[in-house]
């Protein structure tokens, strides 16, 4: 009788949950470059705000219809009456301040793409267009920010999106792969998998703020 395989370790916020072993799998920090993508993300993050990611996930197709797979030209036109209607749909969180942010951030995002040439390439400058490899080994050391989330945050709100609080770009970041906080002992940490990026922070080093969105805190997030 052949032996069942073992299980790879993954970080213990995934555990227990199919969706968020799926999700850490095969998304949470892969590098992103695709405009369209990285949209998404941080509209996702921005939604979940006081909520937790699954409920975001289970949405993410009701989101993906609601805001034209997050064309960005598309919402940055949307009126009121789409405004109306996007309130009125189960499908996503209605919050009217969500919602509103999601069309300041389209229009935001069409005058990055004009001054940077992407989306993408105006991201990733703040990680030195390499994804920082950081060395955790457990999730009680991840920060809940750090100075390049505080620094892309202050950008992105000058420039006219909303939602994009140092903690909720931090979490965008690792989802989007800017940052690695896969654990040492994780299969998905590059060390484990011949990955490539700039060395960054371990616990003895750290000094930013523990705490991360993306570890379990009173049911939300992870």
């Amino acid at each position: 009788m052949a032996s069942k395989r073992a299980e790879p370790k993954r970080c213990d916020w995934c555990l227990g949950s199919p969706l968020y072993t799926d999700y850490h799998d095969r998304e949470w920090g892969v590098p992103l470059r695709d405009d369209r993508l990285l949209f998404e993300l941080l509209i996702l993050e921005g939604a979940q705000a006081g909520l937790s990611w699954a409920t975001i996930l289970r949405r993410r197709a009701s989101y993906r219809a609601a805001f034209d797979n997050f064309d960005a030209a598309k919402i940055a036109r949307y009126g009121a009456a789409e405004r109306k209607q996007l309130l009125a749909d189960p499908g996503i969180i209605r919050n009217r301040l969500k919602v509103e942010a999601a069309v300041a951030s389209a229009r935001a995002l069409l005058e990055v793409q004009e001054e940077h040439g992407s989306f993408s390439a105006y991201l990733w400058q703040f990680v030195g267009n390499a994804p920082i490899v950081n060395r955790w080994e457990s999730l009680k050391d991840l920060p809940a920010a750090t100075p390049e989330s505080k620094a892309l945050s202050r950008d992105l709100k000058r420039r006219g999106f909303r939602f994009v609080g140092p903690t909720i770009c931090y979490a965008f970041m690792q989802a989007v792969g800017m940052v690695n906080d896969h654990l040492l002992s994780c299969f998905r940490h590059p060390e484990n998998s011949a990955g490539a990026g700039r060395r960054g922070r371990s616990a003895k080093v750290s000094t930013t703020t523990r705490g991360s969105r993306h570890q379990p805190r009173g049911g939300k997030r992870r």
